[in-house]
């Protein structure tokens, strides 16, 4: 028994280290996209990544027809309309990642931003989910969020309290602030932590496109089921370890 609590102690304490460390740092090899500057060929910028799970794997919490206009409509039409504005613009060598970051402040780059951070904001959302996920993480993940929010059921209310509160369209974030500790945080349309100090973990879309054809006007009932039966505990782990 003492060893076995020893171990998971070892675990936890690796995870406050991580938390607590520098600037940010993602696992962004699960999120492919190709980073392609235009040459003779015309190759765009960036690929659209496929979600990691077939179109029908969510149901029936999210709907195959769902993530078919959700993936193929607007996320789609997201890099699309990066990939054109940005060949024109000098930018098009940069990884997605530093293009958000090298045009959220810059006025006549708002229209790049935009589609780049829809963009990327999707493919994160793709992997926060997997078909059996929800409800609470497990061992040091679990301590991280008891210590945070005083419990995982207040951590579950924060999140629904904030997609509720999200007026209009965006984002609702798990990320884990400069300090090292996990905070619930939300954007409006296409914003993201990738701008600022803190490092997102998870993110739950809270545009209407997300799930109006599942649940019409009933947005609290999409992030329960996010909560209760979608989170990819195992992804927001891997955001957590990254150096």
């Amino acid at each position: 028994m003492e060893r076995a609590v020893n171990r998971r102690e070892t675990t936890r304490r690796g995870f406050l280290k991580t938390a607590g460390g520098g600037i940010l740092a993602l696992a962004l090899a699960t999120l492919p996209f190709a980073k392609t500057a235009f040459g003779a060929e015309g190759k765009p910028a960036f690929d659209l990544p496929e979600p990691p799970y077939p179109f029908d794997a969510l149901e029936p919490h999210l709907s195959r027809r769902t993530l078919e206009f959700h993936h193929g409509k607007h996320h789609r039409a997201y890099v699309d309309k990066a990939n054109q504005i940005v060949k024109d613009t000098g930018l098009a060598g940069l990884s997605l990642e530093e293009l958000i970051r090298k045009t959220a402040s810059l006025p006549d780059k708002t229209a790049l931003f935009n589609n780049a951070a829809q963009a990327w904001n999707h493919a994160f959302y793709w992997r926060g989910m997997k078909p059996g996920g929800g409800g609470p993480p497990k061992g040091a993940l679990l301590d991280l969020v008891n210590t945070a929010f005083g419990g995982y059921g207040a951590f579950r209310e924060a999140m629904l309290k904030a997609a509720a509160g999200q007026f209009g369209s965006g984002w609702v974030w798990l990320v884990r602030e400069k300090g090292g500790k996990l905070a619930v945080t939300a954007t409006g349309n296409a914003g993201t932590p990738l701008t600022g100090g803190a490092t997102p973990l998870l993110t739950m879309d809270v545009w209407e496109h997300a799930y109006y054809l599942d649940y019409q006007n009933r947005r609290g009932d999409y992030a329960a089921a996010f909560m209760d039966s979608l989170v990819n505990w195992g992804f927001v782990e891997n955001n957590l370890k990254a150096e």
